[in-house]
């Protein structure tokens, strides 16, 4: 099993939805809106680092509203 977290800056206005539209993507253990650099923090939990690659670089990038993200693959 491969842990990530997705950081995710948002459009202005746009979390709540984008939130929503994250936690819909298979292999999205859950997403909450945070305060600070970025928007909102996805966390992520699949079977290969292959996966996460296509959750971060073109599920969530794909959805309209999404301005970055960074990924983080936790390492224990």
């Amino acid at each position: 099993m491969v842990t990530a977290y997705v950081m995710i800056k948002a459009n202005t206005g746009e979390a709540d939805r984008l939130r929503d539209d994250i936690e819909s993507i298979e292999g999205v253990e859950h997403a909450r809106i945070v305060a600070g650099d970025v928007d909102i923090i996805a966390k992520v939990a699949v079977g290969t680092p292959a996966e996460v690659k296509d959750i971060a670089a073109t599920a969530i990038q794909d959805i309209d509203g999404v301005e970055d993200t960074q990924t983080y693959i936790a390492m224990d």
